[in-house]
């Protein structure tokens, strides 16, 4: 017997009752990464690693578009429905270049108590030569 827990399956609540929206993302993550390499017979990740970056992209601007489509529709399960798939393209798109969900994560700290406006200021400055 193993001495290494084995982790919640995704979509587990955690002990307060809640899910953890960082191990749920990070456990993703983790699903992601491993079918890197994969068979892409067998595995829908694996066949976008194996298509490459444009076709992954490509994916993620159709999760971007239904998105909209839903939220256009009014249907509130149906646009959490294509947020999530958008959110996990996105993630393999992330992994694609070596990124993971915590990356994201911190940039969003950075960002944390700025407003929108000071925030596209900041990344509108340019260096002074």
């Amino acid at each position: 017997m193993s001495d290494t827990p084995t982790p919640p399956a995704l979509g587990t609540l955690g002990p307060s009752g809640t899910l953890d929206s960082a191990d749920v993302l990070a456990r993703v993550a983790e699903v992601i990464a491993s079918r890197r390499g994969g068979d892409p017979d067998k595995s829908c990740v694996a066949r976008l690693f194996h298509k490459g970056t444009d076709t992954i992209l490509k994916k993620v601007g159709e999760e971007a578009t239904e998105v909209v489509l839903a939220g256009k529709d009014g249907d509130a399960a149906k646009l959490v429905y294509e947020v999530a798939d958008l959110w996990f393209h996105s993630m393999v798109a992330l992994a694609q270049f070596g990124l993971t969900p915590n990356d994201v994560v911190a940039e969003l700290a950075r960002r944390e108590g700025l407003s929108g406006l000071q925030e596209f200021a900041q990344r509108s400055a340019k260096p002074a030569a």
